[in-house]
């Protein structure tokens, strides 16, 4: 038996939050986790992505999505890799080597309902995203070096050389 030092009465606890799917629609958000993970069969790897949700309303609430980046199934990693891509233009991302450069990024995200099956309750999709209203375009892309010049034909000294 272990003393708590004070006195908890449930009354006053509380409630616990509803993990009910929020409704369909677009949502303003945040995003607060990026991890790797391994797919279950070991196979590939997608990113689990966390959006707190910031408004209109629902604001607090989470969704999760999983994009995947490397999967034997050409078609899942084409997908995943466009739901990647829709996701850093509406961050304005222009390039990724990391997932903390995702982390702070804020967008709208569409909310679909995926419904309840057998084995599962229903729960939220991310089916979309898009930038917010007055946020930055992607920064763009830096241009590939440019080759240096090919050197002078023997004989001759380049201008910059010269006396």
């Amino acid at each position: 038996m272990a003393f708590l030092g004070d006195t908890f009465n449930a009354a006053d606890m509380p409630e616990s939050q509803t993990y009910e799917p929020i409704p369909a629609g677009w949502y303003s958000s945040s995003i607060t986790e990026v991890d790797l993970k391994d797919t279950k069969a070991g196979t590939g790897q997608y990113l689990r992505v966390r959006y707190d949700v910031t408004g209109p309303s629902h604001e607090g609430r989470a969704v999760f999505a999983n994009l995947n980046i490397r999967n034997p199934n050409p078609k899942a990693e084409e997908i995943g890799r466009q739901q990647l891509g829709q996701l850093m233009r509406a961050i304005g991302v222009a390039s990724l080597t990391d997932t903390d450069q995702l982390i702070g990024g804020n967008c709208q995200i569409k909310v679909a309902i995926r419904p309840a099956d057998g084995q599962y309750d229903a729960s939220n999709e991310v089916k979309g995203w898009k930038a917010l209203s007055g946020s930055p375009a992607p920064a763009a892309t830096p241009a590939p070096a440019q080759a240096a010049p090919a050197p002078a034909a023997s004989g001759s000294t380049a201008p910059w050389l010269r006396k």
